[in-house]
């Protein structure tokens, strides 16, 4: 089996240990659903992103989210910690907005005056 990088994020907290932590599968495009399903319970998080490339024109990348009993087309904590990582790895969005293809929607997050940041709620919202 090929090795994936990833990243455990801690979401909602600058210090470490004290946020709600999603593990973020790197390049994940090859992995079928059982082995993304298998790498979740792998991870023991509540929740385990995968990081895709988008299947629609508007996004920049694409998340699935896994939980220990199955995926979920949307969670706010993984869309967030998801979007850091790619950021991290080095994702740079096309437009003033990154796009995020999830399951349920596309989630748009928007800059600060002083460059892109870890998201926060209030900096999301569904594409119209």
């Amino acid at each position: 089996m090929t090795d994936y990088p990833f990243q455990q994020v801690d979401v909602f907290s600058k210090e470490p240990f004290k946020g709600n932590p999603v593990a973020v599968v790197i390049g994940a495009d090859d992995l079928s659903d059982r082995q993304m399903a298998d790498f979740a319970k792998w991870t023991n998080l509540s929740e385990t992103t995968f990081l895709l490339e988008p299947t629609t024109a508007d996004a920049d990348y694409r998340v699935r989210i896994f939980t220990q009993r199955g995926e979920l087309p949307f969670a706010g904590h993984p869309t967030l910690g998801t979007c850091h990582a790619w950021l991290t790895h080095g994702g740079k969005p096309r437009g003033d907005m990154i796009v995020q293809e999830c399951g349920l929607a596309s989630l748009r997050y928007a800059a600060k005056a002083d460059g892109w940041h870890s998201p926060r709620p209030s900096c999301c919202a569904p594409v119209r």
